[in-house]
């Protein structure tokens, strides 16, 4: 099997292939001047595209994401349906359809947020994302979703893998905490995970919704005297959450304070924010950061394994 990408995901895309023992291509990826995209499987790679299952790596963030891999996954599919038509007449134009074999990995799936709607009227955007993905391919493969969930029901299986083993993995050899923190009662499942993988305690912060823009997060007492703490999410944006966290923690006598996650956002000095309130700030790469001290090829790597179990599939 082959691992292609375009220009969001190349470095994951890199890790994953290396996971896999497989070999990774970089398809043609350009912008035109009135920012629409452009994309292209260079000749060269016709043929590889044609003759096994191919996996692409690719971002559903920011929205140019979204619209380069489906333009992508059309190109892949025209190849392997042999659709070689071109208006210079270039090669041969139309080859035997090799059938099925597109499978999408999504390291960050935009939108994932959106899970829920609030008010009449809103849109369900991770669904709707999902199902644009599903149309255009066999299978998708996503990295510590914010909500799985919403993805249930899609016409494609579909893989859910976590990055949270890696994670542990590597706070234990550079943290080795006392004290895993959740951020939210949602993301227990991941804090337990590490706080297991570490063997330490571990707890969460009180939270409550008001709407689609409104958390409101309540601090808890928390034996963390004298502890290394690291609260743990699946994603950072802001860092305002991890922030208050880390003071109420501060307070309560923590020694050292640090935040990890699978998805960096960093949005809006989030970074800079961070530092002024914790020790450390980890993640993988899912999404180019600059805390990316984490791979997030071997987690990719275990979804695409159980996807191709799931379909019979050889994952050689």
């Amino acid at each position: 099997m082959v691992v292609v990408s375009g220009s969001n995901s190349g470095a994951m895309a890199e890790q994953l292939a290396d996971a896999l023992g497989w070999s990774h291509h970089a398809l043609e990826t350009r912008r035109f001047p009135d920012t629409e995209g452009y994309v292209r499987i260079p000749s060269t790679l016709i043929e590889t595209v044609r003759s096994e299952p191919v996996v692409l790596v690719s971002n559903t963030f920011p929205d140019s994401g979204i619209v380069e891999t489906l333009l992508m996954l059309e190109a892949i599919n025209d190849v392997r349906r042999g659709d070689l038509q071109n208006l210079r007449e270039i090669g041969p134009q139309t080859l035997p359809d090799v059938g099925k074999g597109v499978f999408l990995a999504v390291p960050y799936f935009g939108y994932s947020r959106q899970d829920k709607r609030f008010k009449p009227g809103e849109s369900i955007s991770a669904k709707s994302i999902a199902n644009l993905m599903a149309g255009q391919c066999d299978g998708i493969i996503v990295l510590d979703i914010h909500a799985p969930e919403v993805l249930s029901d899609l016409k494609v299986p579909i893989a859910f893998t976590s990055a949270m083993p890696e994670l542990a993995e590597h706070l234990k050899a550079t943290v080795d905490p006392d004290f895993i923190l959740s951020p939210d009662k949602g993301a227990i499942a991941r804090a337990t995970q590490v706080a297991n993988q570490i063997d330490c305690e571990f707890s969460y912060l009180e939270k409550t919704r008001i709407d689609a823009h409104t958390i409101v997060h309540k601090a808890k007492n928390l034996d963390v005297a004298g502890k290394r703490v690291a609260i743990v999410d699946d994603m950072i944006a802001t860092g305002g959450t991890i922030c208050r966290a880390a003071e109420a923690l501060r307070n309560q006598g923590a020694l050292q304070v640090h935040a990890a996650c699978s998805h960096g956002l960093f949005t809006g000095g989030a970074i800079a924010r961070l530092l002024r309130y914790v020790d450390g700030v980890h993640a993988t790469g899912s999404l180019a950061n600059a805390r990316d001290v984490i791979s997030g090829g071997p987690a990719l790597a275990r979804g695409v394994h159980q996807l191709m179990d799931e379909l019979g599939l050889s994952n050689n």
